[in-house]
């Protein structure tokens, strides 16, 4: 992959940030998660053959509406001066642009995870960072990493839609966002963030983790949920399959089970009574857990146990973690964790991208082909499972990050396989 740098620019809000908003307060829960950014690749095809200067030009109306939603997005143009707060100081955001000598199409015929990297402004300094990346067919890679002290995923698909809706002028589709989680959890002090290091500390271990892609069609998600008898969400039913088998694969390479833990990061603005914005930024989720310390329970078992951990995290909940007992509750459920995971146990990590609206953010010339996520290969991780849903809506892509020993088992388990395709063509999703 031949990929040339054609230019560095900072892209400063197009109306100055006024004097009583400058400085913007982070709630306490932009504390809990430790990832710098939270990384995404979006895939346009050149759906109307525009000619190269047609295409350079939609280059530069992203430059443009940029600096336009950024007046709205003020804090995503600023400098983060503590994890406390933000100094809305219109710096902008950094905006690559490149030149990739091949065609989208032989990319996305047989996609190399390692290879997305390219698409991602990894060197960026500021709190938003943006590449764009030129295919000699005219189609287009949007890469973002933007600071995960500042947004979740909810928050990124609402800052990229309104993005979207000032490129392509589309009233109808302007957002504004919120900026209430400041006040809806307030944060005095880092305790959280020291409490949440420790606990994230007992579950990264040192190995050799390497990332695959697996594919469940929405036929596969059929038969699976026809097995446990369920009325359970695709996430859920997903998740608890490949909790299965990452626990068989485990078995096998020790030689005996281990005791279980599974972690899924929940919305909260779905599930506070009555609900939060959905277009409020920061990040405001929360952990739900579920353990597994049994011998050879079955698939709709572990569907439900997942299912169960998450629907513990109600209007009730929420309302808890916001009152004179929220910070009693996190550093329990933290301390929880922390005592399970520093044990001899497997721990797996699931987030869901998925009904978040990435495959509806259109820029003007169509929607994307394929939405990413990023290899996340190294020697220092834990198990990682980033689940996306598919461009026709009803199949779900897992990007599951494991040891590398273990995924060669579960990357041979013929069950598994029935299920989940690795890899497949996002140009035949």
């Amino acid at each position: 992959m031949d990929v040339e740098i054609i230019s560095i620019e900072r892209i400063r809000p197009c109306y100055p940030t006024p004097n009583h908003l400058k400085s913007y307060k982070l709630c306490i829960l932009d504390q809990l998660i430790p990832a710098a950014n939270a990384p995404i690749v979006i895939f346009y095809p050149n759906h109307d053959a525009a000619t190269h200067f047609e295409v350079l030009e939609r280059v530069n109306v992203l430059k443009k509406s940029l600096s336009e939603t950024l007046s709205k997005f003020f804090p995503l143009a600023g400098t983060i001066k503590d994890d406390l707060s933000i100094d809305c100081d219109d710096q902008g955001a950094c905006f690559t642009t490149t030149k990739v000598k091949n065609n989208l199409s032989e990319f996305l015929e047989s996609p190399d995870l390692k290879l997305i990297a390219n698409f991602l402004p990894f060197n960026g300094s500021c709190v938003t960072n943006i590449q764009a990346s030129v295919f000699e067919c005219g189609g287009m890679a949007i890469g973002l990493c933007i600071s995960h002290r500042i947004l979740d995923g909810t928050a990124l698909s609402t800052f990229l839609k309104s993005w979207a809706g000032v490129a392509s002028s589309s009233d109808e589709k302007l957002i504004y966002p919120d900026f209430v989680a400041s006040s809806l959890f307030p944060a005095k002090d880092l305790w959280l963030k020291d409490a949440s290091m420790v606990m994230w500390g007992s579950l990264f271990k040192n190995g050799n983790f390497v990332t695959k892609r697996f594919v469940f069609y929405g036929s596969a998600i059929a038969s699976l949920r026809a097995m446990c008898m369920s009325n359970s969400t695709h996430v859920g039913i997903v998740s608890a399959f490949i909790w299965k088998y990452a626990m068989a694969t485990s078995e096998q390479r020790f030689g005996s089970k281990k005791p279980s833990l599974v972690s899924h990061i929940v919305n909260l603005r779905r599930r506070a009574t009555p609900n939060f914005s959905e277009k409020s930024l920061g990040n405001l989720i929360w952990m739900a857990t579920a353990k597994c310390d049994e011998e050879n329970l079955e698939f709709p078992r572990l569907v439900d146990i997942i299912m169960k951990s998450i629907s513990k995290i109600d209007g009730e909940y929420v309302k808890k973690l916001q009152g004179d007992e929220g910070s009693s509750l996190m550093k329990r459920h933290f301390k929880e964790i922390e005592e399970f995971g520093s044990k001899n146990v497997d721990y797996f990590g699931f987030t869901s991208w998925c009904k978040l609206g990435f495959y509806d953010v259109d820029f003007g010339w169509g929607k994307p082909i394929w939405v990413s996520s990023i290899d996340s290969s190294g020697t220092y991780f834990m198990n990682l499972i980033i689940l996306m849903e598919t461009r026709c809506g009803n199949g779900i892509e897992a990007w599951v990050t494991l040891d590398e020993q273990e995924m060669a088992i579960l990357e041979s388990d013929q069950e598994f396989r029935t299920f989940a395709a690795f890899n497949p063509s996002p140009l035949r999703l």
